[in-house]
């Protein structure tokens, strides 16, 4: 650690996450573990200081690269492509639509969406915005479009509104649910969700009998997907990144 350090510079977990190694929650367990040295010396004590411009911090032995600016994008995610960072099975993932200056960010998603979903995803190298927004105690909204066949009857809407439990035990609490059309036997649904429970909506739909042909999330928190086309992404900048920082307590 540089001279100054010890009063000055970036708190070691933070300085961690904000090279997009991890989220400072995680950082903070790697430090603890010992995985984390500062000028060949092992450190854990999450709360120590280091200047990034003259210390070598490392982590599992790699050098941690100097602060940056944290990135974060907005992506249309298509239908069959997965949400990670690589896949077994050898299926398109969302970080093989980006280019590879992009690929080379360590840039995390924030939340999923299944193979079969698609619409607004994040991605971001800021650890620490992609653990507060992702946090159980967060709930932030996020507004899906949703067409189901055969048409949804009353009871369904009813049931959802009220707050279900799933087939497997699971508690549900009460999801805003409108109908935007009803057409050729089927109804277009807009469902607004701030609980992370796994495939909920996928899930609540098989529960009440209704055929998803259609999952598309349009919105999370301040964020709207608008007209981005399937497969592109675009970068969060000034005011609307700091709309959504403040949405994650930031």
């Amino acid at each position: 650690m540089s001279e100054q350090s010890s009063s000055d510079g970036l708190r070691l977990n933070k300085a961690i996450a904000q090279a997009g190694i991890a989220s400072r929650r995680k950082a903070d367990e790697l430090i603890l573990a010992g995985r984390v040295s500062v000028n060949g010396q092992v450190v854990d004590q999450p709360g120590v200081r280091v200047d990034l411009s003259a210390d070598d911090v490392r982590v599992d032995g790699r050098s941690l690269p100097g602060a940056q600016a944290q990135r974060t994008f907005l992506m249309h995610k298509p239908v069959q492509v997965v949400t990670t960072a690589k896949d077994p099975q050898g299926r398109t993932t969302v970080f093989d639509l980006l280019p590879k200056k992009l690929r080379d960010l360590r840039l995390f998603h924030v939340g999923r969406l299944d193979f079969f979903s698609e619409g607004l995803l994040l991605l971001t190298t800021d650890g620490d915005l992609c653990n507060a927004l992702t946090h159980p105690s967060r709930h932030l909204e996020k507004h899906y479009h949703v067409v189901v066949r055969p048409e949804a009857p009353d009871a369904a809407l009813k049931a959802m509104r009220r707050g279900m439990t799933l087939a497997e035990g699971e508690k549900l609490a009460p999801v805003k649910v409108r109908v935007l059309a009803r057409q050729a036997g089927t109804s277009t649904l807009e469902m607004t969700l701030r609980q992370g429970v796994n495939r909920q909506i996928r899930r609540m739909c098989r529960d009440l009998d209704l055929t998803i042909l259609r999952l598309i999330r349009v919105a999370e928190g301040p964020l709207r997907l608008g007209d981005l086309p399937s497969g592109a992404f675009r970068e969060l900048e000034g005011a609307e990144l700091q709309r959504l920082r403040e949405a994650g307590g930031l």
